[in-house]
């Protein structure tokens, strides 16, 4: 059957994107880039929707196929159909015009997500049809994150990206059941050996409910979910994410906030709420504390901790954690693990720290917290997640290299966000592994020791409570062998 052409050319009143479109479009951030989308096959709203999407991201699309078209986007579509259309359409360019790419939707979607047009390459391009080859099968997939390695870059960031947007959204409204549901599916995709490219390699995989599932096909066949696009663009997703990202600010502040009426930090100094010190501190140094801290700024402050600890108490060790230690190149924060290998002899570390830290004149802002876990065997009948170790909450001022100056004043440092955590040794590896993350890796490493194990864990110890016993271990494998589970480094347990 002969593909079916298009018009030539249409009036603007007739532009399938022309209703959808209307208002004067964002400046144009990629003047040498403009798109056409092209409708046969991909459908006058997904077109309207496509075209408003990448407007807001500041891309040119023309409503109509022109000289000036340099991108042309068609979906499900044969290189013989494609080309076919081309020379239909091309007799209305100027001669000697370059002609313009044919582009299948891939090209789109990555640019979207990137931001900017991505360079085209062969992929990119509009192939002859072939005979379909089977879809590539995915492994096999263990329940629980701490039974795979997960690495920090992998075949499905697009797809588990958008489940937790959704899954952030979800915690925002205090549905703890729809956070975890989204989390533990973009888990899975994070591990999956290869891309996911149909939706029937998603079968006999654990943890895609409904939700999820069709999230992931809108993904597939459009490339992008109007239900993640929607809740990305709202008011108070938005507004919620920039609420909970000041030092000292949860959920539930953030939110009574967003309900009388709160939209910026603008907002919460004119309208003279009442802030704790921490959030006052937030507030204050937000501008370098939104910033990401590089890994070199990281290990920086790690060595300036060490420095002084070692001087204070001779022996004692300080380790860098979190997201850094997982292979991170840039965090939020810094946590820093402070022991000694003799029990006790951390006692009454931290305040001598932070006092010298003090005089150095680093430290912006603190907040201590006394150790609290008392008999450890009364934490651990708790079963509580929550560690009690002794920490201090601080704002430290970072120096930075000559040179380098920051912010209105020209200041030569940078505000950076450090947790510093002092642990008997005993609790060590405990602490250590609690610490290192992911959020996620810990949740179902703590879950899978109670349902498969029956033994709680947390970071202060495992422990059986059924023979109210305490398991002395001395590493992070020695409590994945206590689990009966293989030892998965740092590095990937990016769940």
């Amino acid at each position: 059957m002969a593909p079916v052409l298009p018009k030539r050319r249409r009036t603007g009143a007739e532009s399938p994107a022309g209703a959808a479109t209307s208002g004067a479009p964002l400046p144009a951030r990629f003047p040498g880039v403009a798109i056409y989308l092209a409708e046969p096959r991909m459908g006058r709203s997904r077109r309207a929707f496509l075209t408003r999407l990448a407007r807001s991201k500041g891309f040119r699309v023309l409503d109509e196929y022109s000289s000036e078209v340099t991108h042309v986007v068609k979906e499900q579509t044969a290189a013989g159909e494609a080309v076919c259309w081309q020379e239909h359409m091309e007799p209305t360019a100027p001669s000697g015009c370059a002609v313009s790419a044919l582009l299948n939707m891939s090209w789109f979607t990555e640019s979207m997500a990137a931001g900017h047009p991505v360079p085209v390459e062969c992929r990119h391009r509009l192939e002859v049809a072939k005979p379909r080859k089977e879809t590539p099968s995915l492994a096999w997939m263990p329940p629980y994150a701490c039974q795979r390695a997960t690495l920090l870059t992998h075949h499905n960031s697009m797809l588990s990206d958008a489940l937790e947007t959704l899954a952030e959204a979800a915690g925002f409204e205090g549905s703890e059941g729809r956070l975890l549901s989204f989390r533990r599916a973009a888990s899975v995709l994070k591990a999956l050996p290869g891309p996911v490219i149909a939706m029937k390699q998603l079968q006999g995989l654990p943890h895609f409910g409904k939700h999820a599932s069709r999230v992931i096909q809108e993904m597939l066949e459009h490339g992008v979910c109007e239900e993640v696009e929607r809740v990305r663009c709202s008011e108070r997703y938005q507004t919620m994410k920039l609420f909970t990202q000041i030092f000292g600010v949860g959920v539930k502040t953030a939110d009574r906030w967003y309900r009388e009426g709160l939209r910026t930090l603008d907002d919460l100094l004119k309208k003279n709420q009442k802030l704790t010190q921490q959030q006052k501190a937030g507030l204050q140094h937000h501008q370098d504390l939104s910033i990401p801290v590089q890994r070199q700024e990281a290990e920086a402050l790690q060595r300036v901790v060490e420095a002084i600890v070692v001087q204070t108490l001779p022996g004692a060790t300080v380790t860098l954690t979190g997201g850094f230690r997982r292979g991170k190149l840039q965090g939020h924060d810094v946590d820093l693990l402070i022991t000694h290998p003799q029990e006790g002899q951390e006692a009454g570390l931290l305040p001598r720290v932070v006092g010298c830290l003090k005089n150095q004149g680093l430290i912006l802002y603190h907040l201590h917290q006394h150790n609290h876990y008392g008999d450890i065997t009364h934490l651990a009948l708790q079963n509580s997640t929550m560690d009690s170790f002794e920490r201090s909450f601080c704002i430290v001022r970072l120096l930075q290299p000559p040179g380098i100056t920051r912010g209105a004043a020209q200041r030569p440092w940078k505000a950076v966000r450090v947790d510093l955590v002092v642990t008997p040794i005993s609790q060590f590896p405990f602490a250590l592994l609690g610490w290192t993350g992911s959020k996620h890796f810990e949740r179902d490493l703590r879950w899978f020791s109670k349902k498969e194990k029956g033994l709680w864990l947390n970071s202060h110890a495992l422990f059986d409570p059924k023979q109210e016993t305490f398991f002395h271990l001395t590493s992070e494998e020695e409590i994945f062998r206590q689990l009966g589970l293989e030892y998965i480094p740092p590095e990937q347990r990016n769940a």
